[in-house]
């Protein structure tokens, strides 16, 4: 059971005030706060180990390369990857699917070849395949889905063809909160020979995940939406793979021996590593992934999914309340509109009764097209968050609702 008091001490910027309004910080989708222990690893590091990693013979170069390598070890664990050969440190989901849409488009696809995404997309694994288009000649389906937000599974198996070359798609969505059949959508395009990316940016924070044990050739996700710092991403790929494809960014480290008549590549991971990695924040990254371990990721899913369901329950009972995102299976998000009111206008003045929410698009602006809407505004919450937390938020809707 989670003691959400004892947790919430570790997080010091949920004390503080918002326009003197206690702080209610329910913008978890964008990012997640961070613990101390976080905070200090990054502090300890610059202060006490700092140096490059890898190409030092020197004391600290050596024991900050310790520090990066054993987290690439913790992100091994936590995902349950076979090696970790397999972990590639980014800068984040988006790059991660930027690296994907190069090297895997480099060595695998050709014009006329196909990949599937959803309509619940959000942009960062929309754009780099349209770029791969532009470069390539390859074509973008899409998966449909119901007025509940969730995927239409029976469309989905119908689309496989000949040039059916990959599916990626999102574990969870950052607007609707489904939680998609992802072992299903793996399990179908396995049976077409074709292979799967999955975005788990907003999964990874809120619920176990076992890459070997869902089979996902690809699982890519971001430090910053699980309690670490930002700029620090993680790339998963099946080593089979990453053995093939080439290259996303060239320089230092990613090489062997380099001429001015040709280059030969490192070996996994380092391949798709190019220039000095950001060994503080895979550190921390590392830091986070054991403090939620510690508190068990199965007890947070339990507590994130009696919050939802508590503020789902709550909020449908605002008169005029729109919810988008209606699935079955459904994770930590709640997207809504309340009558006309504009929900950038809804937003700010929530603001300043110091709750803090998301408005627009979302970065998902085909969805939005889908619903026939500009935006929403979305509450999204992490395992810090209470049930009075839902309360303020749901009387403050209420105050703005009857200010219109």
């Amino acid at each position: 059971m989670i003691d959400v008091n004892k947790i919430r001490e570790d997080f010091p910027i949920l004390s503080r005030t918002v326009y003197g309004k206690p702080l209610v910080y329910l913008d978890n989708g964008a990012t997640t706060q961070k613990p101390r222990c976080v905070v200090d690893a990054i502090t300890d590091e610059y202060y006490s180990v700092n140096a490059n990693v890898h190409r030092g013979v020197h004391f600290l170069s050596q024991k900050a390369t310790e520090l990066h390598e054993a987290a690439r070890e913790t992100v091994r664990r936590f995902i349950n990857a076979e090696s970790s050969n397999e972990i590639i440190f980014t800068r984040g989901t988006t790059e991660s699917i930027n690296l994907m849409a190069f090297s895997f488009g480099e060595a695998f696809l050709k014009e006329g070849d196909e990949v599937i995404v959803s309509t619940m997309e959000h942009h960062s694994n929309i754009v780099p395949w349209q770029m791969l288009g532009i470069r390539k000649g390859v074509k973008l389906r899409v998966i449909p889905i119901n007025d509940a937000g969730e995927l239409d599974m029976e469309e989905f198996g119908r689309m496989f063809n000949e040039k059916t070359r990959l599916v990626s798609v999102a574990h969870v969505s950052n607007v609707l909160g489904t939680i998609n059949p992802v072992k299903e959508i793996i399990r179908t395009a396995h049976s077409h020979d074709v292979s799967v990316m999955i975005d788990g940016a907003q999964s990874i924070p809120h619920m176990p995940v076992d890459v070997r044990e869902l089979d996902a050739d690809f699982y890519v996700f971001s430090g910053h939406k699980i309690y670490g710092p930002t700029g620090i991403g993680v790339f998963y790929g099946k080593e089979k793979w990453l053995d093939r494809m080439p290259p996303y960014q060239g320089g230092g480290e990613m090489i062997q021996n380099v001429s001015f008549e040709k280059t030969t590549y490192n070996e996994l991971p380092y391949k798709f590593e190019a220039g000095t990695p950001d060994y503080i924040g895979s550190n921390a990254l590392a830091v986070a992934l054991n403090y939620v371990s510690a508190i068990g990721m199965k007890e947070i899913e339990a507590y994130e999914h009696e919050l939802t369901r508590y503020a789902m329950e709550k909020m449908q009972q605002i008169e005029d309340m729109r919810i988008f995102g209606t699935a079955r299976d459904k994770g930590s998000v709640i997207s809504f509109l309340v009558g006309n009111i504009h929900h950038l206008d809804m937003g700010t003045l929530l603001d300043r009764l110091g709750i803090a929410v998301r408005t627009g698009h979302h970065c998902a602006e085909p969805l939005m097209h889908r619903f026939g809407i500009e935006g929403t505004v979305r509450a999204s919450f992490g395992f810090y968050n209470t049930k009075e937390e839902i309360d303020i938020l749901v009387k403050g809707i209420e105050r703005v609702r009857q200010m219109f």
